[in-house]
């Protein structure tokens, strides 16, 4: 048995439902973990001896991020198109086919030390939990290699074989869904846990999609879409159909959109990231979130349309230009996006999760939006263990 005890914690976000506020905030507090789960949390002081100890020296502590979306299995660099789009020119995802390009051609060594060397800047700015796509092979033998590069780092690995036609199949976009919901998925579907698509113009539509959810849930993949991202479409309609764990972008969103989302337990999963990036209308948070919908934040970490791995960046963009809440943004950043992937074990410090915690350089989660740009990751606990400790 390992124990390790965090104490003289300031403030402790535990997210725990049923309270007054959504934080669940405690104060002067301590917080123990048994062989990788939270077994005490009670007055500072008060804890009984562990095996490790940190010192939250009175600062702020809260889950570890849960990112729920991200591509992070890739190989080259598109920091061109972004100046491009800085510059007026604008998105329309094309830059996809260029990564695919670079991917295909880079050795599995190069693509595992980009992975490793991304996944240790996730941990580093707080985050702890983490879902991973593939989407930049689009054929048999490249997909598969991403999910099982991507099942290294993560149990929440996404099959999204069906992320653009690749050039090879220009103009024969049914042929390659044929091939995307057989051959690739009979590859695929022992590496992954999810199975996604790009539902909109220049990508899929929305019998091309289903097809292909439908395919993967037939092979035991939980489905989950991108959606209404480049304008409005029937990405929203079709998750909700579908029972998707999450539709994610939801930039363009119907009245009915937001009422089907109010009342189902499908998430929004908003990626400010990627508005951000391409100078894009940022999604109707503040509609989702007073209709009652459940609300996630990611990052959408890719070298294309967001690549940034911060989801106290996000959190902040979330604060700032989609009117959530402090509050808001740091329970969608951690408890909704362990919603997003169906988890009850992450994104909350409650008696039973997972101890991955974040020790902020702040004295409240506040400072996550009121300092942007700062790096306030003190120490990050995951599975009870030491993931990560500021430098001096």
């Amino acid at each position: 048995m390992t124990a390790t005890l965090v104490d003289r914690i300031g403030e402790l976000v535990t997210n725990e439902p049923g309270g007054a506020e959504p934080l669940g905030i405690r104060r002067d507090v301590a917080l123990v973990a048994v062989d990788g789960r939270v077994a005490w949390i009670g007055p500072a002081g008060s804890a009984p001896a562990c095996d490790t100890h940190v010192d939250a020296g009175g600062r702020a502590v809260i889950p570890g991020f849960v990112d729920s979306h991200t591509h992070l299995v890739f190989a080259g660099d598109r920091s061109g198109e972004f100046a491009a789009r800085m510059a007026g020119e604008p998105y329309t995802g094309g830059g996809i086919r260029r990564t695919v390009a670079t991917t295909r051609a880079a050795p599995d060594t190069e693509l595992a030390a980009n992975l490793a060397y991304l996944q240790r800047e996730l941990v580093r700015q707080g985050t702890t939990t983490f879902e991973c796509k593939s989407g930049y092979g689009l054929d048999v033998e490249q997909e598969a290699r991403q999910l099982r590069a991507a099942r290294t780092v993560t149990p929440e690995t996404t099959f999204l074989g069906a992320h653009v036609v690749p050039a090879e199949y220009e103009g024969r976009a049914d042929e390659y869904v044929e091939l995307v919901c057989g051959p690739m998925l009979d590859a695929c579907a022992p590496h992954a846990r999810w199975v996604d698509a790009f539902c909109e113009r220049g990508a899929f539509d929305a019998d091309q999609c289903r097809a292909v959810l439908t395919a993967g849930a037939r092979r035991g993949l939980l489905p989950r879409l991108h959606g209404n991202q480049l304008g409005p479409g029937p990405g929203v309609a079709l998750a909700l159909e579908l029972g998707a764990a999450s539709v994610d972008h939801c930039t363009y969103l119907s009245d009915a959109d937001v009422d089907g989302l109010s009342t189902s337990d499908t998430v929004a999963t908003l990626l400010p990231g990627v508005e951000f990036s391409t100078r894009s209308p940022y999604p109707p948070a503040r509609r989702l979130l007073d209709a009652g919908a459940t609300v996630a934040i990611a990052t959408d970490c890719n070298p294309g349309s967001s690549f940034t791995s911060s989801m106290a960046f996000c959190l902040a963009l979330a604060v700032r230009e989609m009117r959530l809440t402090p509050a808001e943004a740091l329970w969608s950043a951690t408890a909704g996006g362990a919603a997003a992937l169906r988890r009850d074990d992450v994104g909350t410090l409650t008696t039973g999760a997972r101890a991955d915690l974040v020790v902020l350089d702040a004295p409240t989660y506040l400072h996550l939006a009121y300092r942007p740009g700062v790096p306030l990751v003190h120490t990050v606990v995951s599975g009870g263990e030491i993931a990560y400790r500021q430098e001096m």
